[in-house]
Parts: C-alpha cells; sequence; structure tokens
C-alpha cells in the first residue's frame, strides 16, 4: 500500500464524517404555525373570559348577569380548546424534531463507527508483516500521519453526537411534558363544560321560579283589585242607600187600602226578570279560581233555550265579543244597562227597541250553555237579586 493509497483512504474516512443530511423543514414550520395560531387564540379567549366575569361580577340585572357568566364560561372552553389545540403541535413538532434528531445521529454515527472498524482491522494486523513486507511500514507511518489529522475530528464529532443525544433526551422531557399539557388542557375542556351545563340549569330553574311567582303576584294583584273595587262599590251604594232612605222618610205615609182592594187590583209584573229559566252556577260577588270576583249571575241553561229582555229598553250592542260569545247590552235608561253573554245565536240588531220578555237570542245548541247577565246602573254592577220576583 503505498503513500497516495493512504492518503484516498484517510481522505474516504473525512468524507465519511462530512456526510450528514437534512429533515425536511416545511412540515415542522406549519405545526409551529398551527403552535402559535392557537396559543394566540387560547390567550384572547382567556382575556375575554376575564373581561366578561369581570363585567357580570358588576352587574345589577340577574338576568344580564347570568348572560355574562355563560359567555365567560363559552370563553373558557374556547381557551381550552385552543389549548389542547397548540399541545396537539408541540406534540407533532416534538416529534419531527425527535424523527430528524434520530436521522442525525444515526448520520454523524455511522462515519466514526465505520472509521473505528478500519483502525481496529489495521490494529490487528501482526508485527511480523511490517518485516516480510518492506512497505507496510512505510504504510503504517503515512496511516499514523492521517490518523494524527483525522483523531481532532473524531473527537470533535463524538462531543457532537454527544450533544445531539442530550438534545434528544430533552425533546423526550418536551415531548412528554406536552402529552401532560394536552391531557391537562383535555381535563379542563370537560370542566368548564361542567361548569358551563350547571349554569344553564342554574338559571333555567331560577328563571321558571321568577315566572311562577310573576303569575302568583298578577293574580294576586288582580284580586286586591277586584276587593278594592268592591268597597268603593259598597261605599257609594251605602251613600245612595242613605239619599233614597232620606227622600223615603220625606215622603207622607201611605194611605188605608181598602180590605177587597188588593184582591179587585191585577198582580203587577216585576220589574226585572232572568234572561233565561236554569241553575245557578255562580253568584254576584263569587271569587273564580284566579281570585277574579264576579259582577253579575251565571246559569247553566238548557241547550237552545230562548233568552229574553231582562227589562224593556234598547239595544246597544249587539253581537259576538272575544271569548264571551253572543253579546247583548240593553239600555234601560236613567244610566240602567243590562248585559247578557255566552249566546249562541241574536235576534236583535243594535237600535231595536225590545218590550221585558221578547225573545233577543238563543242559547248555544251543544254542550254544556251557560249564560251570564249583568246589571249595571252608570258603570257600576248591581245586585240584581232584589230587583227579581
Amino acid at each position: 500500500m503505498g503513500p497516495a493509497r493512504s492518503i484516498a483512504i484517510a481522505a474516504a474516512l473525512l468524507a465519511m464524517l462530512a456526510a450528514g443530511s437534512m429533515a425536511p423543514a416545511q412540515e415542522l414550520r406549519e405545526q409551529q404555525a398551527r403552535l402559535k395560531s392557537a396559543t394566540a387564540a387560547s390567550n384572547a379567549a382567556k382575556a375575554r373570559a376575564r373581561a366578561l366575569e369581570a363585567a357580570a361580577a358588576n352587574e345589577r340585572d340577574r338576568a344580564i348577569q347570568a348572560r355574562g357568566q355563560e359567555a365567560a364560561a363559552a370563553e373558557r372552553i374556547k381557551a381550552a380548546q385552543a389549548e389542547i389545540t397548540a399541545a396537539e403541535a408541540r406534540i407533532a413538532i416534538v416529534d419531527r424534531l425527535l424523527a430528524a434528531q434520530r436521522v442525525q445521529v444515526a448520520e454523524r454515527q455511522g462515519p466514526i463507527v465505520r472509521l473505528i472498524a478500519a483502525l481496529q482491522s489495521m490494529a490487528r494486523r501482526p508485527a511480523v508483516l511490517g518485516l516480510i513486507q518492506p512497505g507496510s511500514t512505510e504504510d503504517m507511518v503515512h496511516v499514523r500521519a492521517v490518523l494524527g489529522t483525522t483523531l481532532p475530528v473524531v473527537e470533535r464529532r463524538t462531543i457532537e453526537v454527544r450533544s445531539e443525544l442530550t438534545r434528544v433526551q430533552r425533546l423526550r422531557a418536551n415531548a412528554a411534558g406536552a402529552v401532560k399539557s394536552l391531557r391537562d388542557g383535555r381535563a379542563r375542556l370537560e370542566a368548564e363544560r361542567i361548569v358551563l351545563v350547571r349554569l344553564e340549569a342554574t338559571h333555567r330553574a331560577r328563571s321558571q321560579e321568577l315566572g311562577r311567582s310573576a303569575l302568583i303576584e298578577s293574580d294576586r294583584a288582580l284580586a286586591l283589585g277586584e276587593r278594592a273595587r268592591d268597597l268603593v262599590d259598597q261605599l257609594q251604594s251605602q251613600d245612595e242607600a242613605s239619599q233614597v232612605q232620606g227622600e223615603l222618610l220625606a215622603l207622607p205615609g201611605p194611605l188605608p187600602r181598602p180590605e177587597d182592594a188588593a184582591a179587585s187590583l191585577p198582580r203587577r209584573t216585576a220589574a226585572y226578570r232572568l234572561p233565561v229559566a236554569g241553575r245557578l252556577v255562580t253568584g254576584m260577588g263569587e271569587l273564580s279560581a284566579t281570585g277574579v270576583r264576579a259582577r253579575g249571575l251565571t246559569l247553566a241553561t238548557a241547550v237552545n233555550a230562548r233568552a229574553v229582555a231582562p227589562a224593556a229598553g234598547r239595544i246597544v250592542y249587539a253581537g259576538p265579543f272575544r271569548g264571551y260569545g253572543g253579546v247583548v247590552i240593553v239600555d234601560h235608561g236613567d244610566g240602567w244597562t243590562s248585559l247578557i253573554a255566552g249566546l249562541g245565536g241574536l235576534a236583535v240588531r243594535v237600535g231595536d227597541r225590545v218590550a221585558q220578555g221578547q225573545v233577543i237570542g238563543r242559547a248555544w245548541k251543544s254542550g254544556d250553555p251557560r249564560v251570564t247577565i249583568e246589571l249595571r246602573r252608570r258603570g257600576q254592577p248591581m245586585d240584581l237579586a232584589q230587583l227579581l220576583d
């Protein structure tokens, strides 16, 4: 082996040491961009959640406060989802770096391993070959010179390999941390979802409770209003009764009637009569299930029963009204009016004059017909039972 061949071998070994490869960087850059975007989204969602929580804490309106708390919980869920995305990106980055690092370590270890193997092969040659082959000694001198040049390179590459192995260990630790961050993010996401569900359930129950309370208070307000109206009506009735009593006391006493005069006079008709015959369902002043006090009488009558005018007067309204069926209002004069509701058919029109007992309509032809009669004087409900015969 000549000097030129030894130098060629050494040069080949140096080329083997200098050989290497680079891992593809495109996918790594994409994962790094994904990590940066997810981290920014997580920080922004956390900032929005803190702002919403502060606004909800300072809000006095319970409804607005509840909506703010739910919005803050939703932002925390978005932050947890972004953290999960960031953790997945970190894991992908660490996986790519580990793969590239393993390839790089293997490439740097390969030339050193082959060089050491060649040196071991040369060291195993017997020394007596130097005497048998004169050129061998010269080759050994040249190889030793080459080794003196390559050993610093080998030592440097060895240090680099050790540093690469240390970096691999750090990457593995980072991978374990990224996996733990992913698990923590998923657990946080589940916890935030549970918090949001509980908030929605609590606010829904509170809303239903407030709705029930509002209905109860509304019914109570209606009942108190009816009671106040009844008190006003009673006071007016007492004032009118006192006035009538005074007028009656001022009148002269009645003349004595002959004993047979009552028998000779015809029987006087009642001043007022019920429009239909039937069973009393609701009396004057009775409270309904909702706390509203009745202002007249309600009678359960026969199907298609005739309804007559309770007293003479003029028809001022005849037609359907909301859910009350057919309604007839008769003006008797001097502020007295009668309202008959619940009719299935009408036999009069606005402007007609009717006499007492004249047919004004009929009850419903099916079901359980009910007719309501109210007597008013100047708009105030009156007890018509006192006028019935």
